[in-house]
Order: C-alpha cells, then sequence, then structure tokens
C-alpha cells in the first residue's frame, strides 16, 4: 500500500511542533497503517509510539531528535515504580530536561529548541500517555510491553544506601517497594518485610512483587546471599567493601528493574578522580585564532585538588571506596591509572610549549584524543581561564561589551538589539575572531555591518584605509548599494562585476573603503585571492555551505585579519554545512574536514552535540523575531525593497523597447499618446517579470527572470522556517508561472487565486490555506486578492512586481497583517534596479504627498501627463 510510504517530518517551531505528512516514494515506511491512521487524527500520539521504534539510517536528524524524545519519556515512565500506583508520570528531572536539551541536533529550527519548547512537548506526552492509560484495562508494565517486549520496566522494588556514622559500617542499606497509601492515586515507600505481611496468603501478589529481585540474584552473588539469608528484607548496615560492591553492581540491578536510591556523589562521578585543564588565564600577547596561550593540567576528586603524589598514594591502596578530606571516593586501579596516564600527557604538552586559541578550543571537543587518553576510564574536564572565560562570556552576552558610538556620519538609529550586535560584531574584529551574524530574516542585519565599516571608515588611522571585501550574490548589489547610500553615504566603495578580466589593484592610498564582488566573479579574478585583506564580509554565506564546491574552495582561502559570514539560516541538516562555514570563519577550529567527519558521526552516535555547541556558540550571533524582547522593539509590519537585476534576454528585450517607444513618441499625441505610454509601461513591466510574458510564451525558464531567482532566494529561507508567503501579482497570467516555479522550492503544491477563481471556490482556498496541512504559498492577483481576505497563517508578503499605488500595495498586505496575525510580518517589494520600477519608487519615496494622493486617485495614469524627455528619462535603462 502507498499509505506506508510515508515519512514523518518534524519541524521546530515556537512552542510545539508541526508534523507534516508527505508521500516519500523510494523511502523506507516508518509507519504502519494503524501508525498512519493515528497520525490523522494525534501526532503526540504518533510520536509516543513512535518512540518504541527503532532508528533507521534514512531518518533526518530532526527526525532522530523527536524520536529521542519520545524513548526518553517512555523510559522515563517504564522506570517509574510508582506508576502502577499512580497512572501518572513522574515530573521530569533537571536531569532529563539537559540531556534532551544537549540532543537537540544541528538542523533547520534548532533555536526554537529550549527548555520551555521541550516541557511543552514533554507535557503534550504525559497528557496523551494518561488518557491511553485510562481505557486500557491491564497494567502500566503490560501496556509497555505490548509495545516492545525488550524495553526494561520497572518493579515496585527499590533499594536505597545512605552514608552511616558508624566507623566499622559506614553505610546503611535499606530495601523497599511502592505501595498505595490508603489515598487515590498515592503511593507510599514501605519496607520490603512489609510486604511479607501486606501479601499474607497471595503468594502470586507476592512472587510478581519480587520478579525483578529474583532476576537481579540470577546475575548477582552479593543480593542472592542477602535473599537466601532473608536480611534483604530488614535494615542492613554495611562495610565501605560491601557498599562498593553494592554501587558496582547497579547498573546490573536497574537493568533488572530494581531501581536504586544513592549518594550523589557516586552518580556525578565526584567519587573519582578527574584532570582539569585550565586554558587561557592570562591574556595572549596578540589576540586570533592563532593566538598562544598557556594552559595548567591539575587533578581533582570531586572539587578537592589534590597532587599527583597523592594519586600515586591512593594506588598503592586496594580498590574499593576511601574516605578522604571529608569525602569518599573510589579507588579503582584500572580508573587512577588511566587518570594519572592523561595528566602526565597534559603536563608534558604543558611545558613542551602553549596551545593556540583554535587547539585549546578544538580540544574541548574531544580532548581524550588531543591527549591519547583513555576515554572509557579517565575523566578529563577543560575549563577557560580567568581571561579566556571572560572573553567567552562577552560573546556569548554581548549586553557585557561597552556600547560604541557610531557618528554622526552614520544615517541611521539602530535599534537597541542591532547595537548590540554592532558592538560584538566591532569586539569580534578586535580579537581577531570570525563572526556568524546569523539574525533572523527582516532584523537587519545589513545595517549592523555598515555601522561596523562606517565606524573603523570615522575611526581608522591617517593614511591608513581598512580595505574591506564584500562578497554577494549578484542579485543583491542593487540592494547593498541603495543600502550604503541610505546608511553610510561616505563610505567609499567600488563595484567588482564585469564580464571582463580586469586586474584589482589594491593601492594602500587609494581612498575605497569597501569593495564589492560576487561569489562568481571570487572564483574568476585572481586579484582578490591574492590580496591581504583587513576585513572579508559574506552575505547569504550560505553559498559556502558545501565544502567540495570550487566557489566555496576559494572563498575559504581568502586572506584577511578578520572575517565575517552573513545568513539568516546558520544551520541545516548537514554538519559539513556547519564546518565549511568556520573553516571559513577560523580555520582550524573544528579540525580538518576529515577529523570532524568523525567526530560529526561519534556525536549522532552519543546523541549529544553540547560540546559542539559550546566551542560554536561563542563565534554565533542568533536573535529571532518571535524572541519577545526583539518583538517589542520592532515594528508589527517590516517592508523592504528587494532589488533584482535584468538578465541579458530582459535587458535586450527592454532596451529595443525604449528605442521603439522612443520613435513612436515623436508622432503620437492627445489620447493616442497617453494609450501608447501606458501601453509602454504594461510592456516594461512584463519584461521584468519575465520574457516570456512579454513574448506571449508559456516555457517560464527562472533563470532568464532575476524576479524568479529574487523568489527563489527568499522562499527557500521560508521553506527551511517551513513558514507561509503570499505572492502578490497585477498579471493573472504570472500567477501559474510563479505558482509552477515555487512548486519546485517548496516541494509542496500551493494555491493560486485570481479573478477567474469561482466566488464560491475562493472561501475553500482560503479555509484550505489556513488549515493545519502545510500549504507554504498563494499566488494571488492584486484585484481578487488585495481585499476582504484573511490569510494570517502567511507572516512573509511578496509584491511581485508593483501597481505604484501604496494605498492597494497596503490593501494586499493587510491580507496577512491583521487582527489574528501571531509574527511580524515580511514584506518584501520587487524591484529591478535601473529599470522603470526603481525610478517609480524613487519617486514616490521622495515625494510621499504625490504617492499618497495623486496615485491614490489617478493610478499611472500621471505618468502620461510627463513631457516625451521626462517619460524618455523615466523610461531609459540605467
Amino acid at each position: 500500500m502507498q499509505e506506508r510510504n510515508k515519512e514523518i517530518i518534524i519541524i521546530f517551531k515556537e512552542g510545539g511542533f508541526v508534523v507534516d505528512v508527505e508521500w516519500a516514494a523510494g523511502k523506507a515506511a516508518f509507519f504502519d497503517q494503524t501508525l498512519y491512521e493515528q497520525l490523522q487524527t494525534k501526532p503526540i500520539g504518533t510520536l509516543f509510539y513512535f518512540g518504541f521504534s527503532a532508528k533507521r539510517p534514512e531518518m533526518s536528524p530532526s527526525l532522530l531528535f523527536m524520536q529521542g524524545i519520545a524513548k526518553r519519556f517512555i523510559q522515563w515512565i517504564a522506570m517509574d515504580a510508582d506508576i502502577e500506583i499512580t497512572r501518572n508520570p513522574a515530573p521530569m528531572s533537571t536531569d532529563m530536561l539537559m540531556d534532551i536539551l544537549h540532543a537537540v541536533p544541528f538542523v533547520v529550527g534548532i533555536e526554537y529548541v529550549n527548555a520551555l519548547w521541550v516541557k511543552a512537548i514533554w507535557q503534550k506526552l504525559e497528557t496523551f500517555f494518561i488518557e491511553e492509560i485510562a481505557g486500557y484495562t491491564g497494567s502500566v508494565a503490560e501496556f509497555l510491553k505490548e509495545q516492545d517486549a525488550k524495553l526494561n520496566v520497572a518493579g515496585k522494588v527499590f533499594f536505597h544506601l545512605v552514608e552511616n556514622k558508624d566507623e566499622d559500617y559506614p553505610f546503611a542499606f535499606l530495601s523497599t517497594y511502592s505501595t498505595a497509601d490508603g489515598h487515590d492515586k498515592k503511593a507510599a515507600h514501605m519496607p520490603l518485610k512489609n510486604a511479607l505481611l501486606e501479601y499474607k496468603d497471595q503468594n502470586d501478589l507476592l512472587l510478581k512483587l519480587l520478579a525483578t529481585v529474583s532476576k537481579v540474584t540470577e546475575q548477582s552473588d552479593f543480593i542472592s546471599e542477602l535473599v537466601e539469608s532473608g536480611e534483604l528484607f530488614s535494615p542492613l548496615k554495611f562495610t565501605s567493601d560491601e557498599a562498593y560492591v553494592f554501587l558496582k553492581e547497579i547498573p546490573l540491578y536497574e537493568e533488572s528493574g530494581v531501581l536504586c536510591r544513592i549518594p550523589d556523589w557516586w552518580r556525578k562521578k565526584t567519587a573519582s578522580a578527574k584532570v582539569s585543564l585550565s586554558v587561557g588565564d592570562a591574556a595572549p600577547s596578540h589576540v586570533g585564532m592563532d593566538a598562544l596561550l598557556a594552559f595548567k593540567p591539575e587533578l581533582y576528586f570531586g572539587d578537592e585538588q589534590i597532587t599527583k603524589e597523592e594519586l600515586e598514594q591512593l594506588l598503592s591502596q586496594t580498590s574499593g571506596l576511601s574516605f578522604i578530606k571529608g569525602k569518599w571516593v573510589e579507588v579503582d586501579h584500572e580508573k587512577l591509572k588511566a587518570t594519572l596516564d592523561a595528566y602526565e600527557k597534559a603536563f608534558e604538552k604543558a611545558q613542551s610549549g602553549e596551545l593556540t586559541l583554535a587547539e585549546a578550543m578544538r580540544m574541548e571537543l574531544n580532548v581524550y584524543d588531543r591527549l591519547g587518553a583513555d576515554e572509557e576510564n579517565a575523566v578529563i574536564e577543560v575549563t577557560n581561564g580567568e581571561w579566556l572565560g571572560s572573553v567567552r562570556r562577552k560573546l556569548i552576552n554581548p549586553g557585557e561589551i561597552d556600547n560604541l558610538v557610531v557618528g554622526a556620519e552614520f544615517k541611521a538609529t539602530l535599534r537597541q538589539y542591532q547595537q548590540l550586535g554592532f558592538d560584538w560584531l566591532h569586539f569580534m574584529k578586535q580579537l581577531g575572531f570570525g563572526a556568524l551574524l546569523a539574525d533572523d530574516m527582516g532584523l537587519g542585519k545589513t545595517v549592523q555591518i555598515l555601522a561596523l565599516l562606517d565606524y573603523i571608515r570615522q575611526n581608522q588611522s591617517e593614511g591608513k584605509r581598512t580595505k574591506t571585501l564584500l562578497i554577494i550574490p549578484a542579485s543583491l548589489i542593487g540592494n547593498w548599494q541603495k543600502e550604503i547610500e541610505k546608511f553610510a553615504p561616505l563610505l567609499c566603495y567600488k563595484i567588482l562585476h564585469t564580464n571582463s578580466k580586469e586586474v584589482l589593484a589594491i593601492d594602500e592610498q587609494d581612498d575605497t573603503d569597501l569593495y564589492i564582488t560576487t561569489y562568481g566573479m571570487t572564483v574568476r579574478l585572481e586579484a582578490l585571492q591574492t590580496a591581504r585583506w583587513d576585513l572579508i564580509i559574506l552575505d547569504e554565506a550560505q553559498a559556502i555551505k558545501n565544502p567540495n564546491t570550487k566557489q566555496s574552495k576559494v572563498v575559504r582561502q581568502l586572506n584577511a585579519a578578520s572575517k565575517i559570514a552573513m545568513t539568516g539560516t546558520p544551520v541545516e541538516n548537514r554538519l559539513t554545512d556547519l564546518w565549511s562555514l568556520f573553516d571559513f570563519l577560523n580555520k582550524g577550529l573544528l579540525g580538518t574536514s576529515k577529523e570532524f567527519t568523525t567526530f560529526a558521526k561519534e556525536l549522532k552516535e552519543k546523541d549529544n552535540y553540547s560540546k559542539l555547541r559550546s566551542v560554536v556558540s561563542p563565534f554565533i550571533l542568533r536573535r529571532l523575531k518571535t524572541d519577545k524582547s526583539i518583538i517589542e522593539d520592532l515594528p508589527d509590519k517590516i517592508e523592504m525593497n528587494a532589488y533584482t537585476t535584468l538578465t541579458k534576454k530582459q535587458t535586450v528585450l527592454y532596451k529595443s523597447l525604449v528605442n521603439e517607444l522612443e520613435r513612436a513618441l515623436q508622432t503620437a499625441e492627445g489620447i493616442n499618446r497617453k494609450g501608447l505610454v501606458l501601453a509602454s509601461i504594461m510592456k516594461f513591466k512584463q519584461i521584468c517579470n519575465h520574457p516570456d510574458q512579454y513574448l506571449g510564451q508559456k516555457q517560464f525558464e527562472p533563470t532568464q527572470s532575476g524576479k524568479f531567482d529574487k523568489l527563489s532566494e527568499i522562499c527557500e529561507t521560508i521553506y527551511e522556517k517551513r513558514e507561509r508567503v503570499l505572492v502578490f501579482t497585477q498579471f493573472k497570467e504570472m500567477t501559474q508561472p510563479i505558482a509552477k516555479h515555487l512548486e519546485t522550492i517548496f516541494g509542496h503544491e500551493g494555491l493560486v487565486l485570481h479573478g477567474g477563481t469561482a466566488i464560491k471556490k475562493r472561501a475553500e482556498i482560503v479555509e484550505k490555506f489556513c488549515g493545519e496541512a502545510y500549504i507554504p504559498f498563494m499566488i494571488l492577483s492584486l484585484k481578487a486578492g488585495g481585499v476582504g481576505l484573511n490569510l494570517t497563517s502567511a507572516n512573509h508578503v511578496i509584491h511581485f512586481d508593483r501597481w505604484w499605488n501604496p494605498a492597494i500595495e497596503n490593501q494586499a498586505t493587510d491580507r496577512a497583517f491583521r487582527i489574528g496575525q501571531q509574527k511580524n510580518v515580511l514584506v518584501h517589494k520587487f524591484i529591478t534596479s535601473g529599470t522603470i520600477e526603481e525610478k517609480i519608487d524613487g519617486m514616490i519615496a521622495e515625494k510621499q504627498k504625490m504617492a499618497g494622493d495623486i496615485m491614490a486617485t489617478s493610478g499611472e495614469n500621471w505618468i502620461t501627463e510627463l513631457d516625451n524627455n521626462e517619460i524618455m528619462s523615466l523610461f531609459t535603462l540605467g
């Protein structure tokens, strides 16, 4: 059945998750028919039952993580001895919460996964379990075993071990069991001997209670002797040797279903010796990833420092528990030898020289490999010294960095979070660290970068200009030009984007502050590759995420004192993407590609990504629109111009039409002239949209239109975040080509609504778009979709072509930006650089009264009143 070829796609989103079912031909079936049916009505239920399944190699990291939460929940209730009585799971522990958070993989949506998010999912699982078990007539153990016969399910028996003040018998032992205390759904823990009375004449119940103990006796001589002698049913005193045998056997007891309550120092390994490596106590002579840091190895038992001699003395003692400095510690010869060996290797390394900062931080990723230590027996922790710890705190908490004043020559007022971003970027540059500015789309990454560049310009040494290289997609050249001219007009820049093989000469006397080029030109212009830059900035840095492309390799080899990468989608589903970005930003931090691939495999096997996050997080600044501190500081609607460029075919057609119009205007008069101008406007708009619209053809090849390229760029980000978008066009004939193109981006069908859509069907379309199923986009003609529709499930609006009537555009935008909208709405207005679209937009910006009054009443008719020279100036390609 095709129903078996289903895959569950989990997307992390604010406080919950979306379960989306797609056809996945050729993939392994993750669900049988029963689970598929449950998925239609109970996504959490499906997640719960999915937790009983085995991992499959085809499963995505996000899916594995969600399954991991469900598995942990099932194991949690399986090891709750009171649940048979309470039928209600115990609250999630802090340790369990941290275990889940450490398992969060580097995938799209990682930023939404925090403690509140995990607790929300956990609570939904609890609610589902309570509903399921309420209708189940058997025991909880039977219910769980039905789903997975191999699952370890706890019985009702507990073993307790506590410290005692008796010198000869320093530990006390007691076995208990969980029983109803007479109140509704309450559990009490009673000494195990009470069970002999409670189940008197009920041998079957007594045997069922002691079944887990019986399993333990099959594997433990120690517990078997206590059972045979009857001592297990009474409070006992243990010698340190007996306590040590008990503690060592705990995994065996718990695998058999007996839960153990023991001192924290054993669980948390504070009873074992460890090596602590403190790195970076003093500031280095120079900063950067190659800065040399001293490091110091020390030996500890818990938080008590010990000497090498004391550790060697412990090695001379018999294995077991030893009371040292007021604490019990474990004397395990194998572990102590491994720890001593690790200490000696670290000491030798410290004596032979200092570590670079990159080496020091890489050591945090896998210190055992770096020292050649025994990971199974030695305990090693890497800590930050005073200087490095202070730097890390500031990087992770930009609010601790001193605020800078950009200066009056910078023409933007930075929002609070943008000021923090600017301060952080400058701090990173001063330290020589590569910085990843990963703010969410629409939060103003560009203005933060321009603030940095203008600050550098205003504060550079006399006679020495800082040389910065900015690498961007070709489609963003217009955007950057406009932003520079608007916010940093005194910043001197040059565009290096040409088909010719011009030579780039970098002259110290040159007054250029910023060179702007494209990823494609970086590969072609050798001078860019051989130059030594003060700063290199990548916009849309996901362009180098694939480490094996020529473009990525060339960019990563560029030479600069400091580097910055900008991207609204910093992580995806492949850790190699992250490695590629950091190989550009801070080479060596994550090791070689081969080293990192091996390390990534280990992370996946251990289901713990906390070390990697700890290493990379100081170099990433990520703020979200959904963050309340950001939302309160932002307008509800963020409008931005998205500049596109004409392709070669569009340029040829555009210039040809300009020449044709110029000739026709010489003889046209009166009403004919007005008709000529208005018809030309429509033709120019069609060319800017796509050559095939103007030519009346039907292929609509995406590569032949700059707007289609820009549409792909924006919608890829929207898809990665599983958000939704409305695309408005004034041309009915463009709705289907746009929809067809977006299907290739989203991998989903969208919806189309235009003047030809039946009135009855419109309500169905709106309901479907706003429903629970993920419909990523809707294409609307401006007249048909501009008013009367409530489409608040979308938080992106794209005006593919412009009517040049702000009132009509705002009405269209208000389909998403209205009561019921839970997110900030991002509005992208497409403008083709150098064309009538850009010139009209500039006129509207300069003459707000004209935009508000004249255009609202006359539409585009005002253009027909211009004289011939003004019209040609408006239409001529800039």
